[in-house]
């Protein structure tokens, strides 16, 4: 039988199980996978995990060597200091990769959850994310800033995403029309590439000709695998989260890859030989993933982009779909249980019974909610995160569980070294390099040809 969440000791001892009992026919009758299937696929799998055995030796790969790293986190944690003082909000600027990783660990501090925040979180500076441009927004947000007590990060590996340059230099000229010109080098702070001779780099050149402080973007680890490097780390940090805690729950996951004695053993390569095997054999194309907790409401944006990005090439790939649990069963789980069979859930869900505000019994039986009477708001959400996956079981949907008995750094940190990992896998049972993006390069090079030839 197929182990689902892995043999392994190491993978035993990892904060977070794994769990896709839920996609096999013994669960859900013809519509899921045999256990031969699954396996076929997972055997397929133990030339890629000896390759990135050897690639963590080598050091080839480098997001297998970053949780290992400290030399790049006092730089990063210096550099915050001194741009937080005096600050009473931080703008990060960056888009695709770029922002998402940020994002996603800034929210487990509570950003982007009104009232979530705690106390040592209120004393330090608001941030906000901006990765999409939109002209109207860029202008209103700027406006909207006391400049004085503002702070900028840009984040752009290559130095020229012509995006986050736009935002940079509007940033920069309201900063100046502000009077502030003299303070601009201890109010924004750029994270790029360094020098490399022969290679322009329009951030470094715009930054050092300004005075900015600039951190040196990891080389070899960009956009959507850059979530444990400094890219990610710098909001992190400035929410206040244990960045060290965070890398050290990525490298069980990598502990766990050294250490399984076949695919079986290793949760990403048991969740990249499931996802592929659905798509390959049942049809299954559509990938959903719903944690349910706010903090990982952005985790699940983030995973779209990596899932997506990295393995939408040469006619292959599933489309990652970004849910949140409980709302999204009112909005999206009518099409996942009764509509095409094309969709494979994955529920990421915490120990939540007994937690959050207790229901006064009187008002619940008021309001008609007997059940409720006396438990707590959590009792709710934990009943949901088994009730509904039951139904979808019921209804012949294939649903895999992430549980996490505790949503912190640490958690966290495995989390999305074990997606990352799942997603680098499944790239190699598709044939597809999993970590370049031609399509998307074309496109910006045809945006940049049009601006030239309307001027």
């Amino acid at each position: 039988m197929v182990e689902s969440s892995g043999a392994g000791s190491s993978a035993a001892t990892l904060p977070y199980r794994q769990n896709i009992e839920g996609v096999l026919e013994g669960a859900i009758g013809s519509h899921g996978l045999s256990e031969s299937a699954l396996r076929g696929w997972l055997d397929r799998l133990g030339p890629a995990l000896d390759d990135l055995r050897k690639d963590w030796e080598t050091g080839r790969l480098a997001i297998l060597r970053v949780p290992e790293e400290t030399s790049d986190i006092p730089p990063a944690e210096a550099a915050m200091a001194r741009l937080m003082e005096g600050a009473s909000t931080i703008v990060f600027f960056g888009t695709g990769g770029s922002s998402l990783g940020g994002q996603t660990l800034a929210q487990l501090a509570g950003w982007y959850i009104p009232g979530a925040a705690d106390e040592a979180q209120k004393d330090r500076p608001r941030t906000r994310f901006y990765d999409n441009l939109d002209a109207d927004t860029l202008k209103r947000s700027l406006a909207s800033l006391d400049l004085p007590s503002s702070r900028f990060v840009v984040t752009s590996k290559s130095g020229n995403t012509p995006e986050t340059l736009v935002q940079a230099i509007a940033a920069l000229d309201a900063v100046k029309a502000a009077g502030l010109g003299s303070e601009i080098p201890r109010m924004f702070l750029g994270l790029t590439e360094p020098a490399k001779p022969g290679r322009k780099n329009g951030l470094r050149e715009l930054f050092e000709a300004h005075g900015i402080p600039l951190l040196d973007h990891h080389t070899e680890i960009g956009g959507r695998y850059s979530v444990l490097t400094n890219v990610g780390l710098l909001p992190a940090i400035a929410r206040g989260l244990d960045v060290r805690a965070l890398r050290a729950g990525a490298a069980e996951v990598v502990s766990a890859l050294r250490a399984a004695v076949r695919p079986a053993d290793f949760p990403p390569a048991v969740g990249a030989a499931m996802n592929i095997a659905l798509a390959k054999e049942k049809s299954i194309r559509i990938s959903v993933m719903m944690p349910y907790a706010d903090r990982l409401g952005r985790f699940a944006h983030w995973y779209v982009q990596l899932w997506a990005e990295s393995l939408g090439k040469n006619g292959e790939g599933t489309t990652p779909i970004a849910c949140l649990g409980p709302v999204d069963q009112h909005s999206q789980l009518q099409l996942f249980m009764d509509g095409p069979r094309e969709h494979v859930i994955t529920v990421v869900r915490q120990a939540t019974a007994g937690t959050g505000p207790r229901i006064d019994p009187e008002l619940a039986k008021l309001a008609g909610l007997d059940e409720m009477a006396g438990r707590h708001a959590g009792d709710l959400v934990a009943a949901q995160t088994h009730g509904v996956p039951a139904a979808l079981t019921r209804a012949g949907r294939p649903v895999r569980f992430i549980d996490v008995d505790r949503l912190n750094e640490r958690s966290l940190g495995a989390l999305l070294m074990h997606f990352m990992l799942e997603t680098i896998l499944a790239g190699r049972l598709l044939g597809v390099d999993p970590f370049d993006q031609p399509a998307v390069e074309l496109g910006k090079v045809l945006s940049r040809e049009r601006l030239k030839q309307a001027t």
